[in-house]
């Protein structure tokens, strides 16, 4: 069956056909590691993981690489500002290094919460400076960069279309303000390939270049560690709508001016989760909620994959607690109805069967991921009492392989050590008979998304 994607370049639907055979090659923008992730950007990754399901569910091989930034992403993503870092590093008081591998290391903590597959490859800017250097001066090479000011720039007016490509605004006045903040440009919308000039403090990550000591710009960064490890052809490359018009499309020009051919095939991009009236979660506004942040309020991380997996990633979708809620009582039914089927047919899976089922999934997901509608069909497959129970269980199996809401997990979840603390105090209430204390901290816990159980053999407690 076809596999239809909408390359962001046409904004329309494409049947996905690989470079090779069999095999696709995804390179995904990751995070800059500065900060923790906030569950705007964990949409982005869930898309990821899902596009990389979908294609191994059609029997693809897939190569997934996704970048780390740990170093050169300025606070503007259009040369200005300071490096996010070095930011980072003086807001704790440690070395950016020290800030760049703590918040890595969350990073792939709030990946796998998500069951998000962790990508084959995950290389580090700091450990790909050579090939970055090597990228630059082949630039250099061919003629589309240049000096100025201790900067090497890339010059835009040589790529044709790059205004087109990055749907650049017409407006003088505009052009005008980006030339004042760099002078040294020859035109508004170049951008720096390596900087040895830099306006702030002195940076503390510097490499040796034919340049001078400096370090490298973002956006060479990716075109240097996607095509290492994929190639100077690539199938996918995906990202977050806010990567388009600078990022995205700068990448491009350099790559395609320094391959002297198209780069990338099919450019994915996901929407933004937005928080109150349509504001974009960002971490420069300071509105940004954490995984973290939902799992001390008692939600699964899966609640919020499936929350996500509820709307088509291109679409902006709002974040509220009542809409996670509803997940999670989504997710709770589907587990549970998961450990009814278990219980009926046992925990050996029987052989897939012949069904329409899976035809009408997979014709879903092959359609530009479309996880609203294939939710849609496993709900509806649960529920089709024309269905054996054995068939149910199969199709349910072979769909958590795409959705990775991991539905066969048992109830059995780690207590959060606040959790177990309101309980030892709850039973301390409770045997010194204060029953009013003991019915408060029900409630505390019971806020908190468990269900209290008392019983002969104690007190427990349980997701609700």
């Amino acid at each position: 069956m076809e596999i239809f994607l909408t390359n962001t370049p046409s904004g329309k639907k494409e049947v996905f056909i690989p470079l090779e055979k069999g095999k696709v090659g995804i390179y995904t923008c990751g995070l800059t590691v500065y900060n923790y992730a906030h569950i705007g950007n964990l949409r982005a990754y869930v898309f990821s993981d899902i596009l990389r399901r979908t294609l191994e569910f059609n029997g693809y091989k897939v190569k997934h690489v996704m970048n780390i930034t740990d170093v050169g992403h300025l606070t503007d993503d259009a040369d200005e500002g300071e490096d996010k870092l070095e930011k980072g590093a003086k807001r704790e008081k440690k070395t950016p290094l020290e800030i760049a591998r703590f918040y890595e290391a969350e990073f792939i903590k709030d990946l796998k919460m998500m069951n998000i597959l962790i990508p084959q490859i995950m290389p580090r800017a700091t450990e790909h400076v050579e090939e970055m250097i090597e990228l630059v001066k082949k630039l250099q090479d061919k003629g589309f960069t240049y000096s100025a000011g201790g900067n090497v720039y890339f010059d835009t007016s040589k790529f044709n279309g790059y205004r087109d490509l990055a749907k650049l605004e017409k407006d003088p006045e505009k052009q005008i303000s980006r030339v004042e903040k760099d002078t040294f440009k020859k035109h508004p919308f170049d951008f720096v390939l390596w900087f040895t000039r830099y306006k702030y403090d002195k940076h503390s990550m510097l490499w040796d270049s034919p340049w001078g000591g400096g370090f490298p710009g973002w956006h060479i960064e990716c075109s240097a560690m996607a095509s290492k490890y994929l190639g100077e052809r690539i199938d996918i490359h995906t990202g977050g709508i806010d990567h388009i018009p600078v990022h995205h499309t700068n990448e491009i020009a350099q790559s395609e001016c320094a391959f002297g051919h198209r780069w990338v095939n099919y450019w994915l991009h996901s929407d933004w989760l937005v928080v109150g009236e349509g504001e974009k979660m960002a971490k420069s506004k300071e509105n940004f909620l954490r995984l973290k942040t939902l799992t001390d309020a008692g939600y699964d991380a899966l609640d919020y994959r499936y929350f996500l997996l509820g709307a088509h990633y291109r679409k902006q979708l709002e974040f509220t607690y009542e809409a996670l809620d509803g997940a999670r009582n989504a997710l709770k039914k589907i587990r549970n109805r998961a450990g009814e089927l278990i219980k009926s047919y046992g925990d050996c899976f029987p052989e897939e069967p012949e069904s329409e089922y899976i035809d009408d999934f997979t014709r879903e997901v092959n359609d530009d991921l479309n996880t609203p509608r294939a939710l849609a069909v496993m709900w509806e497959a649960l529920s089709d009492n024309s269905l054996k129970e054995a068939e149910k269980l199969s199709l349910l199996r072979k769909f958590d392989k795409v959705l990775g809401l991991d539905v066969f997990a048992s109830g059995d979840v780690k207590i959060p050590v606040e959790i177990e603390e309101l309980i030892r105090k709850r039973e301390t209430a409770r045997k010194s008979r204060d029953f009013i204390t003991a019915d408060q901290l029900r409630k505390d816990i019971e806020s908190r998304g468990y269900e209290v159980l008392d019983g002969k053999d104690g007190t427990k407690v349980r997701k609700s």
